[in-house]
């Protein structure tokens, strides 16, 4: 059972680490010299640390799934949710350490991603961005060479191939990146690429109108949702714009007529947003998001420092909110679930798409 919020007010307070200051001039900024929007040393040593591919303002980090793959020790739940090739995945991100959100439950160093805007003068093209970090997913993997007990032909697959699945996420706000739509129709015209995701936290609905506008949707869209009121919002997410309920009410209503295949994801907090089933099944409705998943908040990184291990919900907890969704909402049914991810998948009755991603056509806009 989760503790509440203002029960893990008063803990963080006596421990002292519920908000993590840096000093001022070690924030976010523009490197001048370079013309190029970069890292401050203090940030990209913590990146390498956590074994990150730094390039400029982009980064991209191995998923212990595809390490996991590469040994034979199973799949993340995307393969199994929608047949992406888990060892071939490039996690990557055009914005490794810039958002307009500070979400609790967030393992990410989110207390330096003070930057809320990019110019297109200060980012690198998207071609310069998929060239460089390439390489550096190779470097990445190249460890694992000397260990007798991968699988060599996924390890080969993984290490010469480009990567067929592309997820636009890790770390930081993807959508601040302003080629972004450039970015993603030059991923779905590469022969080998099947599919491109892009998750979001639909602060910029803007930006979601643009890949619309300009044929550049991913073949699948992730909006993450984790609060069903304002309030809540608010001490979930903790926005930096002030308008940003706004922004996410906006992104939600656009999830229902965006030609692409559509997910919401609601990452579950024990003791947080566990207990507004019928809130979030009306705010849900409304999308006829194609898929919903159901995730656990995970006791990892950098949420430890604002979050308690009794926030994390068992899988058992998980299958059972999803469960009183399925049952708030009839259009809606449990196709599938992975226990070791704590996650559940809810399919939308009248959507055009199978969970199971079978070639380019189910990405063409």
């Amino acid at each position: 059972m989760g503790i509440g919020f203002e029960e893990l007010k008063k803990r963080r307070k006596k421990m002292n680490i519920f908000e993590i200051d840096f000093p001022e001039e070690k924030r976010i900024e523009d490197v001048k010299k370079k013309q190029r929007l970069s890292l401050p040393d203090f940030v990209f040593n913590e990146f390498k640390k956590k074994q990150y591919g730094i390039y400029g303002h982009s980064g991209v980090q191995i998923c212990e799934w595809t390490k996991k793959a590469i040994r034979n020790k199973g799949v993340c739940y995307k393969q199994r949710f929608y047949g992406i090739d888990c060892h071939r995945c490039m996690q990557m991100s055009p914005a490794i350490a810039w958002c307009q959100e500070n979400c609790i439950y967030c393992w990410r160093p989110m207390e330096f991603m003070k930057k809320t805007s990019f110019g297109k003068k200060e980012v690198d093209p998207p071609e310069n961005i998929i060239r460089a970090l390439i390489p550096l997913r190779r470097q990445l993997l190249s460890g694992f060479k000397g260990n007798e007990k991968i699988n060599k032909t996924l390890f080969k697959e993984a290490y010469e191939k480009f990567p067929s699945h592309w997820a636009i996420s890790l770390s930081g706000e993807p959508t601040l990146y302003p080629y972004l739509p450039e970015m993603i129709k030059t991923l779905k015209k590469h022969p080998e690429v099947k599919s491109v995701f892009l998750v979001t936290n639909g602060q910029e609905p803007k930006m979601l109108e643009k890949l619309w506008k300009e044929n550049a949707l991913p073949t699948q869209l992730y909006l993450s949702f984790e609060a069903s009121n304002k309030k809540l919002f608010e001490t979930i997410n903790k926005p930096v714009y002030k308008d940003a309920w706004k922004r996410i009410l906006k992104s939600l209503e656009l999830v229902k007529r965006l030609p692409c295949r559509r997910v919401i994801r609601y990452t579950l907090i024990s003791g947080i947003n566990d207990k507004f089933v019928g809130e979030t099944a009306k705010l849900l409705r409304k999308t006829r998001a194609d898929f919903i998943e159901v995730k656990a908040y995970m006791f990892l990184g950098f949420s430890r420092k604002r979050l308690m291990k009794e926030n994390m919900p068992t899988y058992r907890e998980v299958l059972g909110f999803s469960k009183k969704l399925e049952k708030a909402m009839p259009e809606y049914r449990i196709i599938d679930k992975q226990r070791d991810s704590r996650i559940v998948l809810l399919r939308y009755d009248r959507s055009r798409y199978e969970n199971i991603i079978k070639g380019k056509k189910q990405g063409k806009t």
